[in-house]
């Protein structure tokens, strides 16, 4: 198997946007290509996550939509859907059609476009990622699915809502130094627990916003790649999956597939959590970063929502998590979650290697973790 790196990165800003998402990812493509040097024309394929355009812009069959706004409607194109995870997923291929000798150049990423419809069908667009049998028409949306993670991980561990808000007000310091955020504004403790509940014991501040954008990579094998300034290598990616249904779930206050992916992605690098400086991970609520923290081995079981209480996840922390604000501050466009940090937010994790300049840097990042999981803790993806 060949080596494959990153060698470009591109990200629009998060928010409400007037555009199509193939225009959003078009302009995060160009950039990403930009950044690399590599002209359009030596793209051998494009993989693309999107998830909910049928629903939002009445527009399926949108990898070769992407690729012919881009101008490159002759590469071969596949569309990615995971729910959250989709832009991940489609990482995770291209990184094995390159290491497979298949291609040496490959587009990956992906965009969403979920505020030119209201809150409400929005809601009802990601609950599609739930069971339609079972699950929606007891009206459970995802609110309700991280509130009943958040009710349990509370009572087997003692995990406190201080604690999460602690994940909230931390990942909006982190966003309002990034200028791609769609909040940019700092929060306290006494405004996330006073803020109004949406599924209890989750509160406003500890849900992420909807959000429009797109992100994409550039990856390469290494020949192509040797001849980049700083390539960032592809150490591991893996991906495992879980009982869909969360009746069918032993434990709600762990994710056994995150941590069937994050071992085998530190078997792959051949490293372990403690050799790990930054991590970007998904955090649609805050007890979801709580929960990843501990499926990635950062810290022990029910140590997380503690290890955030104390400001071990942010910058200056033992281990800083989200830097980019996460989805809390960054936004939360669906799909393409799975590259913000993969590659696809540069004002996140180390761009090409170089540690971000200012009081966003990670100090002497060597080793970067990205963990995604399609909105429901059924398959997470882990590089």
């Amino acid at each position: 198997m060949r080596r494959v790196a990153v060698i470009g990165v591109g990200v629009t800003k998060f928010g409400l946007h007037d555009r199509t998402s193939a225009e959003l990812f078009a302009e995060a493509a160009r950039d990403a290509l930009n950044d690399s040097g590599v002209p359009a024309s030596a793209v051998q394929a494009l993989y693309y996550g999107n998830v909910v355009g049928g629903e939002t812009e009445h527009q399926l069959h949108t990898g070769p939509q992407a690729a012919s706004v881009l101008g490159i409607p002759a590469v071969p194109t596949t569309r990615f859907e995971t729910a959250c995870a989709s832009s991940h997923a489609a990482f995770r291929h291209a990184v094995m059609e390159i290491a497979a000798g298949v291609s040496d150049v490959v587009l990956v990423g992906g965009a969403e476009r979920v505020l030119n419809v209201s809150t409400a069908e929005s809601t009802e667009y990601f609950a599609y990622a739930s069971d339609a049998v079972w699950e929606q028409p007891l009206g459970l949306t995802f609110p309700g699915v991280f509130a009943l993670i958040a009710r349990a991980h509370m009572q087997k561990y003692g995990t406190t809502e201080a604690q999460m808000a602690a994940v909230a007000v931390k990942n909006h310091r982190h966003g309002a130094l990034n200028p791609k955020a769609q909040f940019q504004k700092p929060i306290t403790i006494e405004q996330v627990l006073k803020s109004a509940y949406v599924a209890d014991p989750l509160k406003l501040f500890d849900c992420c916003p909807f959000s429009d954008g797109g992100a994409a990579l550039v990856l390469a094998s290494e020949e192509v790649a040797r001849k980049h300034r700083k390539p960032i290598w592809v150490l591991g990616s893996a991906a495992a999956s879980d009982w869909m249904l969360l009746g069918d779930k032993r434990d709600l206050s762990r994710v056994p597939a995150t941590e069937r992916a994050a071992a085998a992605a530190y078997r792959q690098a051949g490293i372990g959590p403690t050799d790990v400086d930054v991590v970007e991970l998904h955090d649609c609520f805050t007890i979801a970063e709580i929960v990843a923290t501990e499926g990635l081995g950062l810290f022990e079981p029910g140590a997380g929502g503690r290890a955030a209480e104390k400001g071990l996840t942010g910058l200056g922390g033992e281990i800083p998590v989200n830097p980019s604000g996460g989805l809390k501050a960054k936004g939360h466009p669906d799909r393409r979650d799975g590259r913000r940090a993969g590659g696809g937010d540069r004002h996140a994790a180390p761009r090409r290697g170089r540690p971000p300049s200012g009081r966003r840097r990670a100090h002497g990042p060597h080793a970067h973790a990205r963990r995604q999981h399609g909105d429901r803790p059924g398959e997470p993806l882990r590089s």
